[in-house]
């Protein structure tokens, strides 16, 4: 262990860690779990990456690398970036998330001493041995999907002298065999809740995860379980943002089509919807539905029934909207995004969710407010 490696992450931890997390920051070299090798981004293209290994740098740039309060791309296409060869073409599937991004997670998700924690998504295990440090490997069980991304996660969790409870596996599934649990903390975004999680949690604890969808935009739910194993609560002001679990990312996009089907004046302007709060009410209102933007317009489609609707701006500085298959996927949006307007546009901070056995449902201000369901 360099005299560097220690001195960097002191620092990390003094920048970033506080109320419980500084020791464990200042204590698990993360240089450790970003393996033989990181993914960086072609400058040029953005589906393009270029392996870089420590071998590539000076021991001082790699230390200040794995330092950095930045996320690392370890695997792109189902490529490890140890196993990379060359340029890797497609998208990133897992990662060394940023050091003050976890940190965050971790305080949000209110996991302190005593506590027996259930992650899902062990990723790099960089998260995971956070907790072993403050909790003790005993209390800390983690699920990885992808069975390379696990053995190169338990090989460094071992390397640096944890021993939590690893799994490979479905994270949607949870891990019933240890429960109950206090906490769980979802390292990867969901689309909605596993019905098992729940029940794998004793009453009075709790669960915080990213809820994301197909359009990209996610919110940050922390939930308290109920004894009857329901769930509810709000999502947080933090905009946390985690990669899809495996079983819930999209499926291939159909080709776009526009002009087609029925066509009227549209009364919302579709550049609202680039990001932010207003595209997770769009994505809240047709969860099964993708969104493409071309030069002038913007596409909804939906794989599964085949529906689809574009919006262009007209010469008299409105917007059109042709709409066509069995759901009027822009209606349903324009209705979400008024809804929202007429509450004040609140960030999504200003939602809740409640779980149940039958639906899971996102609400606006309070339980009585409007609401939309999450995908079954």
């Amino acid at each position: 262990m360099s005299d560097m490696a220690a001195r960097l992450r002191l620092e990390l931890a003094d920048k970033i860690a506080s109320e419980g997390w500084h020791d464990a920051v200042a204590s698990v070299p993360r240089e450790r779990f970003l393996g033989g090798a990181v993914f960086l981004p072609d400058p040029a293209r953005g589906d393009l990456w270029a392996p870089v290994r420590p071998t590539d740098k000076s021991e001082e740039d790699w230390l200040n690398l794995a330092y950095s309060n930045e996320t690392w791309v370890t695997q792109v296409a189902g490529t490890l970036a140890e196993d990379a060869t060359g340029m890797v073409q497609g998208e990133p599937r897992s990662s060394s998330t940023a050091p003050g991004l976890v940190v965050r997670m971790l305080k949000a998700a209110q996991i302190s001493e005593g506590d027996k924690v259930l992650e899902i998504g062990t990723g790099t295990g960089y998260s995971t041995s956070l907790m072993c440090r403050r909790l003790g490997s005993s209390a800390v069980t983690s699920i990885e999907y992808d069975p390379r991304v696990a053995a190169r996660a338990r090989a460094a969790i071992t390397d640096v002298g944890y021993e939590p409870h690893l799994v490979v596996g479905d994270g949607l599934y949870g891990y019933a065999d240890n429960a109950e649990y206090d906490r769980l903390i979802g390292t990867c975004s969901v689309r909605t809740i596993s019905p098992l999680w729940p029940q794998q949690i004793r009453a009075g604890g709790t669960i915080t995860v990213p809820i994301s969808g197909w359009m990209g935009e996610a919110a940050f739910a922390h939930l308290t379980v109920a004894g009857d194993g329901t769930a509810s609560g709000r999502f947080l002001r933090d905009d946390l943002y985690f990669m899809s679990a495996r079983p819930h990312l999209p499926p291939p996009r159909p080709l776009l089509m526009s002009g087609i089907g029925q066509m009227r004046g549209a009364r919302v302007d579709p550049a609202i919807l680039q990001a932010g709060t207003a595209l997770w009410m769009a994505q809240l209102a047709v969860p099964q539905a993708q969104i493409s933007w071309g030069v002038d317009t913007t596409f909804l489609v939906d794989a599964g029934t085949g529906a689809h609707a574009d919006v262009v701006s007209d010469s008299g500085g409105g917007w059109i909207v042709h709409q066509h298959g069995p759901i009027n996927l822009w209606d349903r949006v324009e209705e979400a995004i008024l809804t929202w307007h007429k509450a004040g546009r609140p960030h999504q901070s200003g939602f809740g969710l409640s779980v149940g056995p039958e639906e899971q449902r996102v609400w606006l201000g309070d339980p009585e407010g409007p609401s939309w369901n999450l995908p079954a």
